[in-house]
């Protein structure tokens, strides 16, 4: 397995005048953060992912995977298929410890 190695990019990071436009509405991650991230040494979607927390939100990256992908790639110089797509994981929830034991009596809550 090859080892990743993250680096800056070269050149300093320049803000652009739409930088504060929103592309991750769930997470409210904005195009800007998503450049300074790959300046930082993000290289894919999953690094992005877990540095901003975008397409971890309610839509589960429905609505926001391919623009922040168009805009790695970009940053990158790179096709958006070389950036590649998140990881999908099934969403966590919270379950009653009960649910894992082999005692199958009811359990009587106090009224």
């Amino acid at each position: 397995m090859s080892k990743i190695v993250r680096t800056q990019k070269k050149e300093p990071f320049v803000p652009q005048p739409d930088d504060d436009m929103i592309i991750c509405r769930c997470e409210e991650i904005t195009k800007g953060e998503i450049r300074k991230a790959v300046y930082d040494g993000m290289t894919t979607m999953n690094e992005v992912k877990r540095w901003l927390r975008s397409g971890m939100g309610l839509c589960q990256g429905q609505t926001c995977q391919r623009l922040v992908q168009n805009i790695i790639a970009r940053e990158l110089n790179e096709s958006p298929a070389e950036v590649g797509m998140i990881q999908g994981r099934a969403p966590v929830r919270p379950v009653e410890i009960l649910t894992f034991s082999n005692n199958k009596t009811d359990v009587k809550e106090d009224e």
